[in-house]
C-alpha cells in the first residue's frame, strides 16, 4: 500500500516531461531572482566602498584631467591616466580659508613593454599628510613602505614577495590591499619618494611629466577635507580661484552622478526581477489550471478512497514544493556559477562601482530568492487545489464513462 506521504514524489516520477517543465520554470525564477539582487547589491556596495575611499569634500585635479574626464574614469573603470599640475597648488590649496587638510597623490600609467610587467595605474602619496590611502593600506600591511615598495589592488595579478618591474625599476610587492569593487583596485600604490623615482625612470624612456620645460615638481591631485562648519560649495569656489590651470570638484558631485547611473541600473533591474516573478507566477497558475483538469480523474478517485480535500490540497502544494525547492536551487547555483566569476566582466560592461556582497550576505540572498520561489509556487499551486476542492468526485468520474 502506498502511503499519501510518497505520492508527491511519485506523480513527480511518473509525468517527467511535466515535471522537468516545472523545474525549469522555477530555475528561471530563482536564476533571475538570485543573480538580478546580487547585482544591485553589489552596485550598492561599489558605491558605498567608493565613497569611503574617496574620504574627501573636494578633490583638485588639472583643467585638462576634468575636461576629459579622466579622473572619474580612472576611478570606476580602472583606466590608465596620467596628468600633471604644479606643486604649489597644493600650497595654495591650504591657504585657502575652511581648508582643515590637504593631500597630493601623483599619477603614472605604466607601459605594457620591456620597460614593465604589465599595464597598470601607479599612484604615489605622501605617507606624512595623506588620509586617503594610508588607512587603507593599514588594514592589510602593517609596516611602512621603503624605497622601491608598493602595495597593489586586488586586480593587479602580483602576489606579497613578488616583484614587479616598473620603467625598468624593480618594485618589491609588500603587500595586497582589500577589495573596493572601483578602478582603485586595479592601481599600485607607493610613497611619494619612490614616485619620484619612477618618474625619472619613466623620463629615461622619454614619459615626460612635466608641466613646463623646468617644473621637476609635480602632483596629480590633492584630496581635501573641509573645516567643520564651513561651506563646502564656498570653499570648492575660493580653491577654484585660487589655484592654478586646475579643476576642484565636490565630491559629493561626483558621487552623485555615479549614484544616479547606479539608481537607473538598480531600478531596471528590480523591475526586470519583479516582472519575472508575476510572468512565472501567472505561467505557473495557467500551467496549473491545465494540470488540474488533467488530472481530475486521478484526485477525484483520491476522494472515493477517504482522501478529503485538505489532504488533497497539501499534496498538490508538496509536488510544487518539491518542484520550487529543485529548480530554485539550480536557478540559484547557475546564477552563482555565471555572475561570481564574471563579475570584473560585469563590472566593466557597467562602468559602475561593484563589489560583491560577502558570504553571509549572499547566503541570505540565496535564502530569500529560494522562499520567493516557493511562495511563487506555493500560491500557483494552492489556487489549483482550491479549484479541484470544489469538484465533486462522483460527477467527474460519470464524465470519463
Amino acid at each position: 500500500m502506498i502511503r499519501i506521504s510518497k505520492l508527491p514524489l511519485i506523480n513527480l516520477l511518473r509525468r517527467p516531461g511535466r515535471s522537468i517543465a516545472l523545474v525549469l520554470l522555477t530555475a528561471f525564477l530563482g536564476f533571475s531572482i538570485f543573480g538580478g539582487s546580487v547585482i544591485v547589491m553589489s552596485l550598492r556596495q561599489g558605491l558605498s566602498s567608493l565613497e569611503n575611499r574617496l574620504g574627501a569634500d573636494i578633490i583638485v585635479v588639472p583643467s585638462e584631467a576634468q575636461s576629459k574626464s579622466s579622473f572619474k574614469n580612472m576611478l570606476l573603470q580602472g583606466t590608465t591616466g596620467a596628468f600633471y599640475m604644479s606643486s604649489d597648488n597644493l600650497e595654495r590649496t591650504l591657504e585657502v580659508e575652511g581648508v582643515e587638510s590637504a593631500a597630493a597623490q601623483i599619477f603614472l600609467a605604466s607601459l605594457k613593454a620591456d620597460c614593465c610587467s604589465i599595464k597598470i595605474q601607479v599612484i604615489g602619496f605622501d605617507p606624512e599628510t595623506d588620509f586617503i590611502v594610508q588607512p587603507w593600506i593599514e588594514e592589510s600591511c602593517s609596516k611602512d613602505l621603503g624605497p622601491l615598495e608598493v602595495v597593489v589592488g586586488t586586480n593587479v595579478g602580483a602576489q606579497v614577495g613578488e616583484t614587479l618591474k616598473i620603467y625598468e625599476e624593480r618594485c618589491h610587492v609588500a603587500g595586497r590591499l582589500a577589495a573596493t569593487g572601483t578602478g582603485l583596485d586595479s592601481a599600485v600604490y607607493c610613497t611619494i619618494d619612490t614616485m619620484k623615482q619612477l618618474l625619472k625612470a619613466a623620463e629615461a624612456k622619454g614619459i615626460t611629466h612635466k608641466v613646463t620645460s623646468d617644473d621637476e615638481d609635480v602632483i596629480s591631485a590633492i584630496y581635501v577635507k573641509v573645516r567643520e562648519g564651513y561651506d563646502i560649495g564656498k570653499v570648492n569656489s575660493a580653491i577654484q580661484g585660487h589655484t592654478r590651470k586646475a579643476s576642484a570638484v565636490r565630491t559629493r558631485s561626483m558621487i552623485t552622478d555615479v549614484s544616479g547611473a547606479l539608481s537607473g541600473v538598480a531600478q531596471t533591474v528590480t523591475g526586470l526581477i519583479g516582472a519575472v516573478w508575476i510572468l512565472a507566477f501567472l505561467i505557473l497558475l495557467v500551467a496549473f489550471v491545465m494540470i488540474a483538469n488533467e488530472r481530475k480523474k486521478e484526485f477525484a478517485l483520491l476522494r472515493l478512497l477517504g482522501t478529503s480535500r485538505r489532504m488533497l490540497g497539501a499534496l498538490i502544494r508538496r509536488e510544487m514544493a518539491l518542484c520550487s525547492l529543485t529548480g530554485g536551487a539550480l536557478g540559484i547555483a547557475a546564477a552563482a556559477a555565471l555572475v561570481f566569476p564574471f563579475s570584473a566582466l560585469i563590472e566593466t560592461r557597467l562602468k559602475l562601482p561593484y563589489l560583491m556582497p560577502s558570504a553571509p550576505v549572499l547566503a541570505l540572498t540565496a535564502a530569500g530568492a529560494l522562499l520567493a520561489v516557493l511562495l511563487a509556487g506555493t500560491a500557483a499551486s494552492a489556487w489549483a487545489a482550491g479549484r479541484l476542492g470544489r469538484v465533486d468526485p462522483g460527477t467527474v468520474l460519470r464524465e470519463g464513462n
